[in-house]
């Protein structure tokens, strides 16, 4: 493997995991396991979603509660934009609702953090293809 073919491989790593992470299930989704990418977006967005029910957007606390926000993250950067918006305008979530709610979109966001793993594993050992390249 020369040089040239090494950076396009971990190119396609890099592109492969920041799908994974902006939408769950986009890193699955570009390597062709379209089953795997619709079954890990609808499990982690509606997992993220119950939680911001249960506990209403006042859970995604960037300043108050930091710990929980740091796995919120990895669910995708939306979660920052919600956080920001939260700070602006003063959201904030008490009681058993709000930590139930932290609860569940910090869940989701460890379940992306391994399915980010997962895609870029599956796309480094080859099970995944580049798109736009044809089958020789």
């Amino acid at each position: 493997m020369d040089s040239r073919s090494k950076l396009d491989h971990g190119l396609f790593l890099l592109v492969v995991g920041l799908a994974a992470w902006v939408i769950p299930g986009g890193g699955h989704f570009l390597i062709k396991e379209h089953k795997r990418a619709g079954i890990i977006f609808a499990t982690i967005t509606l997992t993220f979603l119950v939680g911001l029910y249960i506990g209403s957007v006042g859970v995604i606390d960037p300043v108050g509660s930091w710990p929980w926000y740091i796995p919120q993250m990895m669910t995708s950067p939306v979660v920052g934009f919600m956080g920001h918006l939260t700070k602006v305008q003063g959201y904030h979530s008490y009681g058993k609702p709000g930590d139930i709610g932290q609860i569940y979109t910090s869940v989701a966001g460890m379940m992306n953090l391994l399915c980010i793993i997962s895609a870029v594993y599956m796309a480094y050992c080859g099970r995944g293809e580049i798109i736009g390249e044809e089958d020789a």
